[in-house]
């Protein structure tokens, strides 16, 4: 795993942990737990399983998202990669113009 990669992982791991911790956006329910600063957090292993369990599942099914739609977006990426290979750049107009034929891309909103 490259540096850049092994970042993305960790920011994955973090914003789950978040998730789960601090939000209550699982299965283990709506709770709000410290990280514990220098002595860690304190709470059971019982729960310490349950939330390593709701931050698999988070980030398995985010996973399985994201696999989801590279496949089925297969043909407009490799049309871009293949332009990208022979011009380098491509302007965001060019990128919209390919997307376009592959999907419905909704009108860019005014800033407000």
């Amino acid at each position: 795993v490259t540096t850049g990669a092994g970042g993305d992982l960790q920011q994955v791991e973090r914003m789950a942990r978040a998730m789960v911790t601090q939000f209550g956006m699982s299965d283990v329910g709506s709770i709000a737990i410290d990280d514990g600063g220098f002595a860690g957090p304190n709470y059971s292993q019982e729960l310490a399983g349950k939330i390593d369990s709701a931050i698999r599942q988070i980030t398995d099914e985010g996973y399985a998202t994201a696999i989801m739609l590279l496949m089925s977006s297969r043909a407009c990426l490799d049309r871009i990669a293949d332009e990208l290979v022979e011009t380098e750049t491509m302007s965001g107009a060019r990128l919209r113009e390919i997307v376009s034929e592959y999907a419905e891309i909704p009108e860019k909103l005014a800033a407000v």
